[in-house]
């Protein structure tokens, strides 16, 4: 079932969605074999679904309207790190320093009322200043556990690849488990719970490469990018006299979070998609110009972006145009291209975009 309503629905934004007329054909004509067929089974059968799939998406609209306010003219990444958050994800911002990667972290974790910890990554940075570590208090004759600065809802690790690979890995356990382990003792990160990461990816003296291992655990890397010199001047006057991060207002609840990434969860996945999906795995493993393909992690990361941009694009089915939508975001980072590609100039994304274009769904 698909809503009406006046304005466009956020996806819009996106290059895939621009063509009203090829999106009304799309939402009408080829996506039936995409829908859940059985009567009962989707996630807006009733009225009161309906309200409430009505109400998540509006939080949604609004998130994402209040972020936009100290972000200008980055709608497409701003989406994409909301797609990223609704599916429990984890983000990767690899790009040059001072293009707003921080202000991002600090605008969505005020618009969504979490508690946010930021982290700037250095050499000296220890695991423990991440995780947490045991003290013997003299007064109980026992150790107690200090919490690291991870334990929060949103945790931002700042140019996390200039700190040394015992610390990057110190992330790995929390980022896949939402805990970690001290002295044997387990201890549970708040829910929810998501890392946004930085790094420049021009390297230099003192920078350390993320190891594939954990670049598989963020399940989107994307770029700001500079902004256009209109944009620019917008920036400047908007900064002159105060901080549009102090007009950011809380406009949900965590509870209101969580039931939102409840109901993506929920967004239904057909046969052909499910098929699409591993199809498209395959063929980085099998192509020739790629060393490592995408791991099942990969997949799964593919499929819950895809029901985080249905949701954003007010369906509660997935079709082919969501994965299309977030196939380089997802999976470029997780490739290892061949060293003769590399030479060649090729880019990751550029091979996904080959891969693309060869498996039809």
């Amino acid at each position: 079932m698909i809503i009406t309503r006046q304005r466009l629905p956020l996806l819009f934004l996106f290059p895939y969605h621009y063509d009203t007329a090829n999106h009304k054909a799309m939402t009408t004509l080829n996506t039936k074999k995409y829908k859940k067929q059985s009567i009962g089974g989707n996630l807006m059968d009733t009225q009161k679904s309906i309200e409430h799939f009505d109400y998540c998406y509006e939080k949604a609209s609004s998130i994402f309207e209040e972020v936009r306010k100290v972000i200008i003219d980055k709608e497409t990444v701003l989406l994409k790190v909301l797609m990223t958050i609704l599916a429990k994800g984890h983000v990767l911002i690899d790009d040059v320093p001072g293009v707003g990667k921080t202000t991002l972290a600090v605008a969505f974790s005020k618009a969504l009322h979490l508690e946010y910890h930021r982290l700037q990554f250095t050499p000296d940075i220890l695991p423990s200043d991440i995780v947490g570590f045991s003290i013997y208090n003299k007064k109980t004759e026992d150790f107690e556990y200090k919490k690291g600065a991870a334990f929060c809802n949103l945790f931002l690790a700042d140019e996390i690849n200039r700190t040394s690979p015992k610390s990057q890995s110190a992330l790995l356990e929390l980022m896949e488990e939402g805990q970690v382990s001290i002295d044997g003792v387990t201890h549970v990160l708040p829910n929810p719970f998501f890392v946004i990461a930085t790094q420049n990816p021009i390297g230099s003296i003192g920078t350390q490469l993320l190891p594939e291992s954990q670049m598989d655990r963020f399940m989107s890397c994307l770029s700001m990018g500079y902004p256009s010199v209109a944009n620019e001047i917008e920036i400047l006057k908007g900064r002159e006299y105060k901080n549009p991060l102090d007009e950011v207002q809380a406009i949900s609840t965590i509870d209101d979070l969580l039931l939102i990434q409840s109901v993506v969860e929920k967004i239904y996945i057909s046969d052909p998609i499910y098929q699409y999906i591993v199809n498209l795995a395959n063929a980085t493993r099998n192509h020739p110009m790629i060393r490592i393909g995408i791991s099942p992690r990969g997949s799964l990361a593919l499929m819950r972006m895809a029901k985080s941009a249905a949701f954003l694009k007010e369906r509660d089915f997935v079709v082919p145009e969501d994965i299309k939508l977030i196939f380089s975001d997802v999976c470029a980072h997780r490739i290892v291209l061949d060293p003769k590609t590399k030479a060649s100039g090729m880019t990751n994304a550029q091979v996904l975009s080959q891969i693309l274009k060869n498996v039809n769904p």
